[in-house]
């Protein structure tokens, strides 16, 4: 996995990371995976919730902690957001089938994504949500070209 592009914003506010997740929606296309990594309510479910209200999606969005994946579908992909935190072993995304919800019409968020260990496919770009003083610091790491030129028009 090679590290192409790297950048951080502050979040300070729940509305800040719900516009970060709106950012991303107006700046996606499919086929995409995003590893959405963090301590327990540093805001990954909130970002995820962003993304989808500004997709058109204005129903609930919860953490997928017991059902470990929910779906969404739009007119131009469906979004598959995954939690894995309960993984016992990283073989239970094969055996929850978690593999065929990856396909090239389709953005993937997957949270807890090293409790899957080499099961979960590679991501395009790596959001890291860290509890700072002020608020969220969000890492954005893009590590394939096409998680790059993501990055590139979010960021401009």
């Amino acid at each position: 996995m090679a590290v192409t592009e790297n950048y951080a914003v502050i979040l300070s506010s729940e509305a800040d990371t719900l516009k970060l997740g709106a950012d991303f929606a107006s700046n996606i296309t499919a086929p995409l995976i995003i590893w959405l990594q963090g301590d327990l309510g540093t805001g990954k479910t909130t970002f995820t919730r962003g993304l989808l209200n500004a997709l058109g999606h204005h129903g609930a969005v919860k953490s997928p902690t017991y059902n470990i994946v929910e779906s969404y579908f739009f007119q131009a992909f469906s979004v598959n957001h995954f939690d894995l935190y309960r993984f016992q072993t990283p073989d239970e995304w094969m055996d929850a089938g978690l593999d065929e919800l990856i396909d090239t019409n389709s953005i993937s968020l997957i949270e807890w994504p090293q409790l899957g260990k080499d099961f979960v496919p590679e991501p395009d770009i790596i959001l890291n949500i860290k509890a700072i003083l002020d608020g969220r610091q969000a890492q954005l790491v893009a590590v394939t070209d096409h998680g790059k030129q993501t990055l590139a028009s979010i960021i401009k």
